[in-house]
């Protein structure tokens, strides 16, 4: 397993409002901690910041069993090195992505170049709803083929469809933001500041572009809703994957519905991502677009099962954050932290003290009957593997003796403990 130098969450720290004390104990198969792993060093490369905002397919779910990965349709965004902004794709992730919008290259030039892969409903399906469309000092390149079903200026044909009568209450004239559009086919590059965008075709209904984009901080394939069988295509997959420091590809389906139900119906498995991963020696896999049915557990057993056949992998997280150094620097992945929380029985002693209705103060001491957990900083000598599961076990003194909860948690954040030759592990409760 190769770690890599620093693994993070954009969150803070799961906390609570009272203090208490545990015992645990935190069982996990990974590898020890080794010095100087968390060493500083000073940032003199150029970076490059990609964000992932949607990384469901097929339609959003909003299911609790799916809150941890997410439940929005496609929607990535880079920040390159020079500060242009590139949108991949206006799934539903779009909206969330505009209400925390913050323009490019420091709001000096608004200019943002959005590249869609393919007209299906879980790639455009934000547009309507992305809010810096209704700027008008915003300026919007968009980028896609041209359909056999559509014609000249198909992508804006789909736009402007799905916002028509009586789809959506206002049609694309509400937009005063600049929007320009540019035709592109599989094969052809272009540049976009500093940076080199690639196309090429994958094998998909009606189909689909897959763009490789090259920056000064490094290179980010982007190969959703492929499916393997057609070898032209399936070397053009290698062609986008090839070197590449972060390829992201459709994992929707397993390998035995790949094989059986699913087949033709234009999507892939975590195997044969693993498989082009390899052949194309790329350096870290990203398994992306999610099928609705998936929960959270099933993606876990993905991500697992992944790891087996290659080495650097993760499953694409809405929030997730991945930061690009110079060429051959190594990955950074900031996992987002979770929106549910657990409630499990117990009997803890506790002294609790507040005001009473008739505004005096109280202390007394009681028993803690049931408890909502969300997650926990660890400290332990051993260093999990970001994404990898905890199995956790707490005791506590109670009225009816020692009390025992044993957990099972997901690992979203490595970080330098405050003890010497400890790491920080913070842990969100999934069982």
């Amino acid at each position: 397993m190769t770690l890599r130098f620093r693994e993070l969450i954009d969150a803070p720290r799961v906390g609570c409002d009272h203090e208490a004390s545990f015992a645990f104990r935190a069982c996990w198969c990974g590898t020890s901690l080794h010095s100087g792993v968390f060493a500083r060093r000073t940032m003199t490369v150029p970076i490059a910041k990609l964000s992932f905002w949607g990384v469901r397919g097929s339609t959003p779910t909003v299911d609790p069993a799916t809150w941890r990965y997410g439940g929005n349709t496609p929607c990535l965004e880079l920040i390159a090195p020079d500060g242009t902004q590139i949108i991949l794709d206006c799934g539903t992730g779009l909206r969330m992505l505009g209400s925390r919008w913050a323009a490019p290259n420091g709001g000096k030039t608004p200019e943002t170049h959005i590249l869609v892969t393919h007209y299906h409903w879980d790639h455009i399906q934000g547009i309507p709803f992305f809010s810096p469309l209704y700027v008008e000092n915003n300026e919007f390149h968009f980028y896609s083929f041209r359909s056999k079903f559509l014609g000249r200026d198909s992508l804006k044909q789909v736009f402007e469809a799905q916002m028509a009568l009586p789809y959506f209450p206002v049609d694309m004239s509400a937009m005063s933001a600049s929007r320009k559009f540019k035709e592109v086919d599989g094969g052809e590059s272009f540049t976009v500041g500093e940076n080199n965008i690639t196309t090429r075709w994958l094998n998909h209904p009606q189909g689909c572009l897959g763009f490789r984009i090259e920056t000064p901080a490094g290179i980010v394939a982007y190969a959703t809703d492929n499916e393997p069988g057609d070898a032209k295509l399936d070397e053009s997959l290698r062609e986008l994957a090839a070197g590449a420091d972060i390829f992201i590809n459709d994992a929707q389906f397993t390998p035995e519905q790949l094989e059986t139900t699913r087949k033709g119906w234009g999507h892939s498995s975590w195997l044969e991502g693993a498989k082009v991963a390899r052949q194309s020696e790329a350096k870290t896999l990203v398994l992306f677009h999610h099928d609705p049915d998936s929960t959270d557990r099933m993606v876990d057993s993905i991500l697992r099962q992944a790891r087996e056949e290659f080495d650097s992998v993760y499953a694409a997280s809405e929030g997730m954050v991945v930061t690009l150094g110079a060429p051959g620097d190594r990955v950074q992945a900031h996992m987002p932290g979770t929106r549910t929380a657990l409630r499990r029985e117990a009997q803890f002693q506790a002294k609790v003290c507040g005001v009473t209705e008739g505004g005096k103060d109280f202390e007394e001491e009681t028993v803690v009957r049931d408890i909502s957990l969300q997650g926990a900083l660890i400290s332990l000598k051993n260093m999990p593997r970001l994404q990898s599961e905890l199995q956790v076990t707490m005791e506590a003194p109670g009225a009816d003796g020692v009390q025992s909860m044993n957990l099972r948690g997901y690992v979203v954040r490595i970080d330098a403990g405050a003890e010497k030759g400890h790491v920080a592990v913070g842990v969100v409760f999934t069982d």
